[in-house]
């Protein structure tokens, strides 16, 4: 990506609740471009084959993503896709298929290409018992060449309420160096409300032995905007949290969709903060997190200054795409599992939603793809734009034009007119061929690449999305 040194000063997050207040409004999260919702059954098994045989041209290394489906118990705010059960015998049957699938795309790919990421992510994949875990992992690495360079990322979503200490050294046996906890928040009430009971000592346990056992990193989740939160009990929260001063922090806004997400249907409207209240817990939130010493990558995302992803962004080499922020920007993305997306070269896939159609596709021998997209040339240059909005907060439009052979201004005309309005607030600045977000813009992103984004034109693909706060 290209680096632009003079938007430095707008990493810091300028908390104004007046602008965030009026330009609060629903759009994607680009975790791609396109974003999910308008890939389509017209890209489908073979499509994704000429995707992975066109790759190998390539031969940039492999991301894997594992999306592991089952929780032992629903969280109420979840909108995550996800199968309650408490028989954890179908977490064999699970693992087996997984690597059913990987034995039909592996071949595909050319040996020389090393597994330099792996995620596991949910779902809850700790639900997997550790011999589970283990088949997984080293039923991969028979099929896929892991790196074994100290770069590495292999990581793990974990929920602390069904891990413990024994585990998190097996895991580390694994070669997991990452560790992501899910906490929302300690209060009692809260927690109550969303069904997701855990003690702050356990939590705090299981974050400090995945210190104790070697891993470099541990990222905490936490939510604002839950039932029956306040300032003074998620005040509490960030305290205790930032105690441990953990490496990278996700403060993600809590986005109540009861028509999509039938679990939230058991949180009352009336117990969730009003939007001021709202605003009020995030602007905690920020100023906590900037006393802190955190660095804001992005889109909810936190990072002490010396971590991975806050030297990636200094240093202009920052990725988004469906595991979040991360620092491997040239590789391709193959995701394994119900619901998981892949990103192969110009392409994106993704398997079925429903465990029972990943499953029959699974056990009929094919390559479970339910639908997808073959970006075009528009889409590419967007995407390449969007990607370092949300990643750096700015575009050199000049380098990106040559890149693309295109004139930015004449491209992008209607975009630069869309602009205007977040630049007459203060929140975006286009000045010597260069779109960047200025401090008080950060929070909202979203809306300065959503001013490029053509598909949200298009009345013939209308998408429901989550408000921006």
């Amino acid at each position: 990506m290209d680096t632009l040194p003079s938007a430095a000063a707008s990493l810091a997050w300028h908390f104004d609740p007046e602008l965030l207040r009026r330009h609060d409004r629903p759009g994607p999260r680009y975790t791609s471009y396109p974003a999910a919702p308008h890939f389509h059954d017209g890209f489908g098994e073979a499509q994704l084959r000429a995707a992975l045989a066109a790759s190998n041209h390539r031969a940039r290394p492999l991301s894997l993503y594992v999306h592991v489906p089952y929780c032992s118990s629903p969280c109420f705010y979840c909108g995550c896709n996800r199968v309650i059960t408490r028989d954890h015998s179908k977490g064999a049957a699970y693992v087996a298929r997984v690597l059913r699938e990987a034995d039909r795309i592996a071949p595909l790919l050319d040996v020389s290409r090393e597994v330099i990421q792996l995620h596991l992510g949910g779902g809850t994949p700790n639900f997997l018992a550790a011999a589970q875990l283990r088949e997984l992992v080293d039923g991969l690495g028979r099929r896929f060449s892991f790196s074994s360079a100290a770069s590495r990322d292999f990581s793990i979503e974990l929920d602390p309420r069904f891990v413990g200490r024994d585990d998190i050294a097996g895991l580390a046996a694994l070669g997991f160096n990452r560790a992501s906890l899910g906490i929302q928040d300690f209060d009692p009430v809260v927690q109550r409300a969303i069904n997701r009971e855990q003690g702050v000592e356990q939590t705090l346990d299981i974050l400090r032995a995945c210190r104790e056992h070697g891993l470099r990193s541990v990222n905490v989740d936490l939510i604002y905007g839950l039932p029956h939160q306040t300032p003074v009990g998620f005040a509490q929260t960030l305290e205790t949290v930032l105690r441990e001063r953990p490496d990278r922090l996700a403060i993600y806004g809590y986005a109540h969709l009861p028509h999509l997400f039938k679990a939230q249907r058991q949180i009352p409207e009336a117990a969730l903060p009003g939007p001021e209240q709202k605003l009020a817990l995030l602007g905690l939130a920020v100023r906590r997190l900037s006393l802190a010493g955190y660095q804001y990558i992005g889109m909810d995302h936190f990072a002490l200054p010396d971590e991975d992803l806050s030297q990636a962004q200094r240093a202009g080499q920052l990725h988004r795409n469906f595991m979040g922020y991360t620092t491997h920007a040239d590789t391709d993305l193959i995701g394994l599992g119900a619901s998981a997306i892949s990103h192969v070269g110009d392409s994106y896939s993704q398997n079925p939603r429903d465990l029972p159609g990943w499953e029959a596709a699974v056990d009929a021998g094919r390559l479970p793809v339910w639908r997808g997209l073959q970006l075009d040339a528009d889409d590419s240059l967007r995407a390449d734009l969007i990607g370092q909005l949300m990643c750096q907060g700015g575009v050199d439009g000049r380098t990106l034009a040559a890149r693309h052979g295109v004139d930015f201004d004449v491209y992008f005309a209607d975009a630069l007119q869309a602009l205007q309005a977040l630049q007459a607030d203060g929140l975006a600045e286009y000045e010597h061929g260069v779109v960047r977000s200025t401090a008080r813009g950060r929070p909202l992103l979203r809306l300065l690449a959503m001013c490029f984004d053509r598909y949200l034109a298009r009345p013939d693909q209308p998408v429901r999305y989550s408000r921006a706060i």
